[in-house]
């Protein structure tokens, strides 16, 4: 697997949200602050992104919006809602008044199509059980928006997110952007009408959609002498070592094996590896091992002496004493405890790395 799409792999825990919007003017709606990036997509008309500490961007069909830091922002049909204005409406407040927002104690279907108006946002569709209908004006909704966020914890962001600017906009452009274009398509019409296989199929489409927004900035937003993670992908030195280390987190990794990867010399390699990643070769190989650690750790039922030589330890002791010190928990706790992650504020700071385990509600 290439390091973009472990990126994928890595920031999405639990199943995010996603949510298609018909907006009847006048309008306006806040979305509150997030524990992982989010995403806005304008399908039809246009609108206005307002966000703290930024100039309002005007969003028109086909642009899309990439949140990686998850902070307030809002949407309305003009600028005449300053955020966070009381009369902007708000997300999450709508959907749990409309009992349609799950508690966080157990799952439930996200509402996947709302319709909003002067009177403030309502379920138009909800996937499974009793529809509630919205009612609008007859002449149809100004703008259409799909929105999407993901779970994650702000205490172990992935280092590529912590990187990039606080609005990632991606506006329309002819020829532009094939596959970003066709997968917001198929998310728009996966959400504007649920079939049989959506469950499957939106969540699939949501890291499908982030791996192309990923993409597109890094090959469209290229500013010299980038450092850190994003420039650490760039440098064909460094980069070709986090490949191989992202290909076999298991490896008896050196310093000098490493730096015989890309070609360098054992002392020239680490300066220039910590120099743009931040952090020294061998405590990113921890840090890599740990992570994909904790994905298998949610994903699969593999004992945990397997986990522990998947990612590079033969000593299980080893492998539990080093992942409590990364996750804050003990590897055993950290698979059982969907309740426990969804309680815990944040993993404890260590010299190893960015940190991210649990998963938050959009």
């Amino acid at each position: 697997m290439d390091v973009l799409s472990d990126v994928i792999s890595t920031i999405r825990t639990g199943q995010p949200r996603s949510t298609r919007i018909a907006w009847h003017s006048p309008w306006g709606m806040r979305f509150p602050e997030t524990t992982g990036p989010g995403f806005q997509v304008v399908l039809q008309g246009s609108c206005w992104l307002l966000m703290d500490g930024e100039e309002p961007l005007r969003l028109g069909v086909g642009d899309v919006v990439f949140l990686p830091h998850g902070q307030e922002f809002a949407l309305a049909d003009s600028t005449e809602h300053p955020l966070p204005d009381p009369s902007c409406h708000s997300f999450v407040s709508a959907l749990r008044e409309s009992g349609s927002l799950p508690p966080l104690d157990r799952p439930g279907p996200p509402v996947t199509e709302l319709v909003c108006d002067a009177d403030g946002p309502r379920p138009l569709l909800r996937r499974f059980g009793s529809a509630s209908v919205g009612t609008a004006d007859a002449d149809g909704p100004s703008c259409v928006t799909v929105g999407g966020a993901y779970h994650a914890c702000p205490a172990r962001p992935h280092p590529m997110l912590t990187e990039l600017p606080r609005v990632v906009h991606l506006p329309a452009r002819v020829g532009m952007r094939p596959e970003l274009t066709a997968a917001v398509d198929l998310l728009g019409g996966e959400l504007g009408g649920p079939r049989q296989g959506s469950d499957a199929v939106i969540p699939s489409l949501l890291d499908i959609l982030l791996l192309y927004i990923l993409r597109a900035f890094l090959e469209e937003h290229r500013p010299g002498g980038a450092c850190g993670w994003v420039g650490a992908l760039r440098d064909p030195a460094v980069s070709a070592a986090v490949k191989a280390v992202h290909e076999d987190p298991a490896h008896p990794w050196t310093v000098a094996g490493l730096g015989e990867r890309a070609g360098l010399s054992r002392a020239a390699f680490s300066r220039r590896f910590t120099s743009l990643v931040g952090q020294s070769p061998l405590a990113y190989v921890t840090w890599w091992r740990l992570t994909r650690a904790g994905l298998l750790l949610r994903e699969s039922d593999a004992p945990i002496s397997a986990v522990a030589a998947r990612v590079g330890y033969s000593s299980q002791f080893a492998f539990a004493n080093a992942f409590k010190r990364e996750f804050g928990m003990a590897p055993g706790g950290y698979r059982r405890g969907t309740d426990a992650l969804l309680t815990a504020d944040a993993a404890p700071e260590t010299a190893s790395g960015p940190r991210r385990a649990v998963p938050d509600p959009a």
